[in-house]
């Protein structure tokens, strides 16, 4: 059960009890925002993107995403934002799995098979190229659209959705952006595969956002290009 933390709005001095929603991390394992007991909270005045999640850390597998920052709407008409650790120094989520251990999704990427890529050609190539490379990783169930979807996700699995750029620009910020609000609402792994690499800005909200980014060459095989990629090519789907 999630711990609560008793908060006062500053607004209208009455106390309530809050308790912050428990996500379902990939892995299987629940976990919570770490709450900073004591600190004060802030109204919320405006909205941000970048003040609307929070980065914060599965106890039980290391894997870190994005979550709604937690929030309570207070009958004064305040709206509160609670004060959260993040991940990245000394906050994390914590888990109800216990003390933290390799997963076995770890394992089996040591034991996986060298990857065989598919010679890129066409455009559908490059689509079939990351399909056959997310099953490779282990996710199970990934499937193709028989057309570009209007939400721009090419792949989809139980456990992962992608998006894959045969173009010869490099993908976009807006792009990446898509891609993780997608995942997000599937509760899934959003990984992108682009041919010719990604545009600065669109790199560096990956990064910020915990996307795994693969740039693919003409051979098919796949190639990280930042630290969530070279963490699911550990870890496995």
């Amino acid at each position: 059960m999630a711990e609560s933390v008793p908060v006062r709005c500053p607004a209208c001095s009455r106390s309530h009890t809050f308790v912050p929603t428990v996500y379902p991390c990939a892995c299987g394992a629940p976990v919570e925002p770490p709450l900073l007991r004591g600190a004060a909270v802030e109204p919320v005045t405006h909205r941000a993107w970048t003040d609307e999640w929070v980065r914060v850390r599965c106890a039980a597998c290391g894997r870190q995403d994005h979550w709604p920052r937690p929030e309570l709407g207070c009958p004064c008409g305040s709206v509160l934002r609670i004060p959260v650790r993040e991940a990245g120094g000394t906050g994390a989520l914590t888990a109800s799995a216990g003390p933290a251990a390799p997963p076995p999704a770890r394992a089996a990427a040591a034991q996986r098979p060298t990857f065989r890529p598919v010679t890129i050609r066409t455009a559908r190539d490059v689509v079939t190229g990351a399909a056959l490379y997310l099953r490779w990783l282990g996710f199970q169930g990934v499937v193709q659209a028989a057309e570009q979807p209007a939400s721009g996700i090419d792949l989809r699995g139980p456990d992962v959705v992608a998006q894959v750029d045969p173009t010869t620009s490099p993908a976009s910020l807006r792009s990446v952006e898509c891609l993780w609000l997608n995942g997000l609402n599937a509760s899934a792994v959003g990984v992108f595969f682009a041919l010719a690499g990604y545009a600065p800005d669109a790199r560096a909200r990956a990064d910020s956002l915990g996307v795994p980014l693969f740039v693919m060459d003409l051979t098919g095989a796949p190639q990280p290009v930042n630290d969530p990629a070279d963490e699911l090519v550990l870890t496995g789907g």
